[in-house]
């Protein structure tokens, strides 16, 4: 990770952490690179959710990248995997997605993808970043300013997209969705629509501020109600950018994103399409969908937390289908990137397919109770390689062997050392966790207030 772009982006509050200055100047530097330092004009397309501060940050990113001779093509209000989608598919150099994904409001963040629709590449970002901090010059254009293009078309065509993908109608199916008032909200209705479902749809009333607001994947009790009031079939929570995608079965119950890499594993599996048979997971997924996995015979691998991780694994080992438990599924034969929409098609196609209910299909996988505790530290490495500390660490595992984890990691953003036990009971996960906190403690490794 550089100094302002982390592995989702370059994210924090607006005006305060990111603000226009850092847009115009991220616009610069793209206009010119793609364009006058390749000989010839650069395209660039620009999507933004919902939240306020995202037309702010559109503006500038269009005044920096015309200053610098690109032209730049505007989606409008639109989805990450959108903006990839279409950047791939309409032969851009690069596109650009506004948003702090999951995030309240007054968060926002710019995120860069390359021609592919992927998270740009560290060196691009870097230079990126040395342009930022002055280290670099970029010229100004003269008699070759860029252009604004209206690009709406593009959000159609990835809508046009998404429906083509169905093998089934949704004709005798009652959905519920969560558009999480971000922006999924004008497309995710009309591609279940054109499928034929009969469509219950909540928070779909961007105001600005009310994005990500007690709605969505981050408060999926909403769409649970929703689902049991009106005795839907399913349900789907979006995030901001819908990139990401929770269900709720027929009966209420959450269905998290280890699940669905479980149920879409094995409908993968059982028609001979399962390249490698393996899934892509995190470390942080449940030690249950292991334990289901491993009863039908697929083979995972784990990555670092993060779906930029996860999608570098599938992208260099060929894997199918890989996310984490927040939601996050990529499905490398459709996209380059977590989507969220393209997740509720998949879940109704295996649906439709298996004609079995979500609560069916999500069964095997059975939740093992987590304790998880956040460690302020002194120094990461220090704490973490403390040959006691990891001491601590290796006689948990032993005692829990196959029947649960523990899992000892730093935090990326904080001076936080996390420790998380998976067990068969919730007083066996706090009891292990607290032992080796205990360890860090007494070894002075904490952090005082």
């Amino acid at each position: 990770m550089g100094k302002y772009f982390g592995t989702d982006g370059f994210r924090g509050e607006a005006n305060v952490d990111l603000n226009y200055d850092h847009a115009v100047k991220i616009g610069r530097f793209l206009g010119w690179y793609y364009g006058p330092n390749r000989g010839k004009t650069a395209k660039i397309l620009i999507g933004k959710d919902t939240r306020r501060s995202s037309y702010m940050f559109e503006y500038a990113l269009v005044a920096g990248i015309t200053a610098s001779g690109g032209d730049a093509y505007i989606m409008h209000v639109t989805t990450t995997p959108s903006v990839s989608y279409i950047t791939r598919t309409d032969d851009f150099d690069c596109g650009i997605m506004i948003s702090a994904s999951h995030n309240p409001y007054y968060d926002n963040g710019i995120k860069l993808m390359n021609a592919e629709g992927e998270k740009m590449d560290e060196e691009t970002i870097l230079k990126v970043e040395e342009y930022l901090d002055g280290k670099t010059e970029v010229p100004m254009a003269t008699r070759n300013i860029g252009k604004t293009v209206d690009y709406v078309a593009g959000r159609n065509r990835y809508i046009g997209y998404l429906i083509s993908l169905s093998r089934f109608s949704f004709s005798d199916k009652r959905v519920g969705l969560d558009c999480a008032n971000g922006a999924s909200w004008s497309i995710a209705k009309s591609v279940f629509d054109a499928l034929g479902a009969k469509t219950y749809v909540i928070n779909a009333e961007p105001d600005g501020y009310n994005i990500n607001k007690d709605c969505g994947s981050t408060h999926i009790e909403h769409l649970q109600k929703l689902v049991l009031e009106k005795g839907l079939d399913v349900g789907f929570a979006f995030d901001g950018d819908a990139d990401r995608c929770l269900c709720v079965d027929d009966k209420g119950n959450v269905v998290t994103g280890d699940h669905i890499i479980y149920i879409y594993g094995l409908y993968l599996k059982e028609r001979g399409k399962l390249l490698n048979n393996k899934v892509v997971t995190t470390v942080m997924s449940n030690f249950g969908l292991y334990k289901a996995l491993d009863k039908v015979g697929i083979e995972y691998e784990k990555t670092k937390v993060g779906d930029k991780y996860v999608y570098e694994n599938m992208k260099q080992n060929g894997h199918r289908v890989g996310g984490e438990q927040s939601g996050h599924i990529i499905f490398t034969k459709y996209a380059h990137t977590g989507d969220g929409i393209l997740t509720s098609l998949k879940m109704m196609e295996v649906m439709l397919a298996k004609e079995k209910p979500m609560s069916e299909l999500a069964a095997p996988v059975v939740f093992y109770p987590q304790v998880l505790k956040n460690v302020r530290v002194k120094s990461k490495p220090e704490a973490q390689n403390d040959p006691d500390v990891q001491a601590a660490v290796k006689s948990v595992a032993d005692l829990l062997g196959n029947e649960g984890r523990i899992l000892v990691r730093e935090s990326g953003t904080e001076p936080v050392i996390r420790v998380m036990v998976e067990a068969w009971s919730d007083e066996i996960c706090e009891k292990y966790v607290d032992s080796v906190i205990e360890v860090i403690k007494k070894k002075g490794h904490i952090l005082e207030a």
